[in-house]
């Protein structure tokens, strides 16, 4: 749904069909006033998602706040092209709302899973959205690797969508974006400072042959493989296209020594 039924049907508390099929129906004095609200938030850039306080990521409904990044439709492309290297050990780095942990737990129900962020409001947001959908996930306060109770050469999978904008864009991005936390977008001058630090340190908490899997920005795919590849830790063994035939996922295998 585009965002004006978006609103109305979370206003009106009815669903898509019903919105066109009553189309005669008369808005009380209250919810047109909150849809003016609403309209006049979104006039000055604040995300519809913040202002409903949810956004739908893979077939799920997510509860979202300004303290997490929103969850995009390309990071579905993460999720799905991760089913596909299942693990019995798998650990999310950055997990913001919890939108990718979550959607993992739900599909790999065998699979323990550790979710990191540096954020204490961000991983509250998190844990809510893992009792909301009933999995359990280990949820740990760390920046990156960075944390007590991550374990070296356990995880079979590793899991990230780094913040990858350019320190100098961010303020060149559209205000709705703005709005999002800082943390989550600015990866450093060139954009590419989270990948170095993952890839300095990925391989020694994954098991032998396990995998690496990484979302991008637009254009980046080839300086994050130079980057994989200089550790001479990782074979660079797919790259994932999304909706709009932009090269979005690196999948990397640590090699066995």
């Amino acid at each position: 749904m585009h965002e004006a039924e978006l609103l109305f049907t979370e206003v009106l508390n009815c669903g898509r069909p019903e919105l066109y099929l009553n189309k005669d129906l008369k808005l009380s004095k209250g919810k047109g006033t909150l849809i003016s609200d609403v309209l006049k938030r979104r006039a000055l850039g604040e995300p519809l998602q913040y202002i409903l306080g949810k956004s739908d990521f893979y077939g799920l409904q997510f509860k979202v706040t300004p303290d997490c990044l929103i969850p995009r439709p390309e990071t579905e492309i993460l999720v799905e092209t991760a089913r596909k290297y299942p693990a019995e050990n798998i650990l999310e780095l950055g997990t913001g709302s919890g939108c990718i942990a979550v959607s993992l737990a739900k599909s790999l129900t065998q699979a323990r899973i550790t979710a990191t962020d540096i954020s204490d409001k961000a991983l509250a947001v998190a844990k809510e959205n893992a009792l909301i959908h009933k999995v359990n996930i280990d949820f740990i306060k760390a920046d990156l690797f960075d944390a007590y109770g991550l374990t070296p050469n356990t995880y079979g999978l590793i899991v990230s969508n780094p913040p990858y904008i350019a320190s100098g864009d961010i303020e060149t991005l559209q205000p709705e974006v703005r709005n999002e936390p800082r943390v989550a977008l600015d990866g450093g001058a060139d954009g590419l400072e989270i990948y170095r630090r993952i890839s300095a340190s990925a391989a020694q908490f994954l098991v032998d042959a396990g995998h690496l899997i990484v979302e991008m920005g637009f254009g980046q795919a080839q300086d994050i493989i130079k980057i994989f590849k200089k550790t001479q830790r990782f074979e660079i063994i797919d790259v994932v296209k999304d909706y709009n035939n932009i090269e979005r996922v690196i999948v990397a295998q640590k090699k066995v020594k």
